[in-house]
């Protein structure tokens, strides 16, 4: 006997889901727009900060905002996973093997997006920002 969710359950639950399986890809994606835009145009006006804050931090918290999206994706990712894995053996019904398949992906592509954001970042802060 399967139990019936309420729909703003389901809904907020499928959000959630897909936050877990999306969520860090954004977060890269917002990462290598912010990083790279902030960097070109502060560098292309010739100043080396961006309304009188460091243009190094303004790229940590490129940097750093997204990774924790990412982070948070990830670990919701994990938990979808784990939490599916253990209804697999009972229920055997599609919406659950569907779920855990969708978590599974975002598990790799949150650690992908992650990795990527962490060592864009690196190189961002190691790197001069303006060479002229």
């Amino acid at each position: 006997m399967t139990e019936r969710l309420s729909p703003r359950t389901a809904l907020s639950g499928g959000l959630l889901l897909w936050f877990a399986v999306l969520g860090g890809v954004l977060s890269w994606t917002v990462h290598s727009l912010a990083a790279w835009s902030i960097d070109e145009l502060t560098c292309e006006a010739g100043h080396d900060n961006l309304a009188g804050f460091p243009l190094t931090g303004a790229i940590a918290l490129t940097v750093l905002v997204p990774a924790a999206g990412a982070a948070a994706a990830l670990a919701l990712s994990v938990l979808a996973w784990r939490r599916t894995r253990a209804d697999l053996p009972s229920g055997r019904e599609r919406s659950v093997g569907r779920a855990h398949l969708l978590a599974f992906v975002g598990l790799w592509l949150n650690m992908l997006a992650l990795s990527m954001i962490v060592l864009g970042g690196m190189a961002a802060l190691v790197l001069p920002p303006c060479q002229r």
